[in-house]
């Protein structure tokens, strides 16, 4: 199963109300992968083990794997568009 994170600053509320959601739309969409929820301190070392990161703040750092907007998830604006990016992410 290929992981994605979601991170904010406690990886409580904001990126575990994303992370259930997009759960929901990868199931429905029979993809093999799990959103987890991670506090942003842990970013650096939970990054090395995921397929995409769902970002909810501008970065100025750089990662290795695709960057998804999960504003877009929280708002619906451009949603769809950022799913895509994501499950071509967990191909």
């Amino acid at each position: 199963m290929k992981r994605v994170i979601v991170a904010c600053a406690n990886g409580v509320a904001t990126s575990q109300a994303i992370a259930s959601k997009i759960n929901r739309l990868l199931k429905e969409k029979k993809v093999d992968a799990k959103v987890d929820a991670v506090n942003i301190k842990s970013l650096d070392t939970e990054i090395k083990n995921c397929v995409a990161y769902i970002t909810i703040t501008k970065l100025s750092k750089q990662y290795p794997v695709p960057l998804i907007n999960g504003i877009a998830f929280l708002t619906g604006v451009n949603m769809e568009a950022e799913l895509e990016k994501l499950l071509e992410a967990c191909k």
